[in-house]
């Protein structure tokens, strides 16, 4: 029975805390999430830890505001609870929390960050353990997540001097929109798990720099919410995992395509995700609560991490046939995102496509991929030679992301026939460590490094970035001597093994 607007009292809903009767209260809203339990894609075990109590602090950081109104048919809305009377859920500040909290408090001034991967090296001491674990986290040995970086060390630049350099524009347009730079904010999940305005942080600062944010499928903020917050007229592209409900996906699109998305990217790279340790090893921390002991588990594999526990939706079957339904759904440019050889690039531009995304999820599926810059000289090369296109093309837009930290290797990419690049962790390190003020920061950085280097490159605008600027020529080679880049090494977390668990001394 549908709820009339009742408001319960805390004690009421406390009752409700097993497995046979499990309430839970998000934003002042009591939900009867019994039935639903064995359907979370994260398991039973996290709503059964709330069960009869707020489960708010939880919720917030890993779904979207409306997940759970989604999810819940309308008759497990039970109605509001007088907040007044719930029993606060008790937070128990750790020793690692403290440790954190003092870790902050140690932090550089913002004045002190130079580059991107200053941002990345305070995040990686003061975001909470399991937020770096699942922003840093790549597939298997992470060795396609370090080659994303180390590939653009295998391109070398061929600047041309006396040219006027006293005025350079690196402004560009993006499937016909303009963006301040050759860049965006690509889409990347969880953004709540770095700070509490999640991905709103993004869009506020893609209006103040004029560049255009990619909102994610999977944004722990509402699409709605993100569109909400954009200024007038602000450029917005919106990247989707396509549902095995078709319906679902008809009715996403369709209402990005209302809300004035200019540009919906297809993410084709992830029929299975792959395993990310580093997150799953998060899961093997917590101890369950005794109403998850008592339960029958089913078989259901904890060790997946957030990443896997988010994701359970995702069509593995989508294949090229799909196309032909999106093109009949929406008139928004289709961009495929995760192509990883010329043989699917020239696909997509054969089937009419407004164009591809180099990409292999920051490393995050496949290990041993190649990096999206080297299919970058890859796709130049073949498709000029199939079908006679220069690029970069109106008709047919590359883009490439991952490992980009600087505006150099967004140079390289340009020079190449990328349109533009797509820029993610570094932003989501950057307000997790100074909040909104870091992005802004991260940004402003970027823009004066675009500044100093378009004059030392002699290229007064980005049309003047153009292959013979650069030497591509050892790109292909993935054993060879580049320089070593010590701030990334610095950064990057090796992979830890199976370890035991602290053990007291024997003697």
């Amino acid at each position: 029975m549908a709820s009339s607007g009742r408001t319960y009292s805390g004690k009421e809903v406390a009752v409700h805390n097993s497995r046979e009767s499990c309430w839970i209260i998000v934003h002042g809203k009591v939900y009867d999430v019994t039935d639903f339990l064995d359907d979370h894609p994260g398991g039973s075990k996290i709503i059964l830890k709330y069960a009869g109590k707020d489960a708010t602090a939880e919720y917030d950081p890993i779904h979207p505001p409306d997940a759970i109104t989604t999810n819940l048919k309308p008759e497990k809305h039970l109605g509001s609870v007088d907040i007044s009377t719930v029993e606060k859920v008790e937070v128990k500040i750790t020793d690692e929390e403290r440790a954190r909290q003092e870790r902050i408090a140690a932090r550089p001034p913002l004045s002190e960050i130079l580059n991107l991967h200053d941002f990345e090296a305070i995040a990686k001491y003061t975001m909470p353990e399991k937020a770096w674990a699942y922003y840093s986290s790549a597939a298997d040995d992470e060795i396609t997540n370090r080659e994303n970086h180390a590939a653009f060390h295998r391109i070398w630049f061929r600047p041309r001097i006396l040219k006027d350099v006293t005025k350079v524009n690196w402004s560009t347009t993006i499937l016909g929109q303009k963006s301040s730079m050759p860049l965006y904010i690509t889409a990347t999940a969880l953004g709540k798990l770095g700070h509490p305005d999640g991905e709103l942080n993004l869009t506020r600062a893609a209006a103040k720099h004029g560049i255009i944010q990619m909102i994610p499928t999977l944004a722990s903020c509402s699409f709605d919410e993100i569109m909400d917050a954009a200024a007038p007229d602000q450029v917005q592209f919106f990247q989707l995992y396509v549902n095995k409900d078709r319906e679902i996906t008809k009715r996403i699109v369709r209402h990005a395509e209302q809300r004035g998305i200019k540009g919906l990217f297809i993410t084709v790279d992830a029929p299975q995700l792959g395993r990310r340790e580093k997150d799953m090893r998060q899961k093997f921390e917590a101890e369950d609560p005794s109403e998850v002991s008592k339960a029958d588990q089913g078989g259901i594999d904890r060790s997946q991490g957030a990443a896997r526990a988010i994701s359970s939706f995702i069509d593995p079957g989508l294949n090229w046939s799909d196309m032909a339904w999106f093109k009949s759904i929406t008139k928004m440019p289709l961009i495929l995102k995760g192509v990883q050889c010329w043989e699917d690039a020239l696909e997509a531009y054969d089937i009419g496509l407004s164009g591809v995304v180099l990409s292999n999820h920051g490393g995050r599926q496949l290990d041993f991929a190649r990096s999206g810059l080297e299919v970058l000289v890859e796709v130049t090369t073949k498709l000029k030679e199939k079908r006679g296109l220069s690029f970069p093309n109106e008709k047919f837009q590359l883009f490439i992301d991952g490992g980009v930290r600087r505006a150099t290797d967004v140079m390289k990419a340009v020079a190449l026939g990328a349109t533009a690049v797509g820029v993610g962790r570094p932003f989501l390190y950057a307000y997790s460590a100074y909040g909104p003020e870091g992005i802004d920061q991260a940004l402003q950085i970027l823009h004066d490094e675009f500044e100093m280097n378009m004059r030392l490159l002699g290229a007064r605008s980005i049309k003047e970035v153009v292959p013979e600027m650069v030497d591509s020529s050892n790109i292909h080679l993935h054993i060879v001597s580049v320089p070593s880049d010590n701030l990334y090494d610095s950064n990057y977390e090796r992979l830890q093994g199976a370890r035991l668990r602290e053990i007291k001394n024997k003697l």
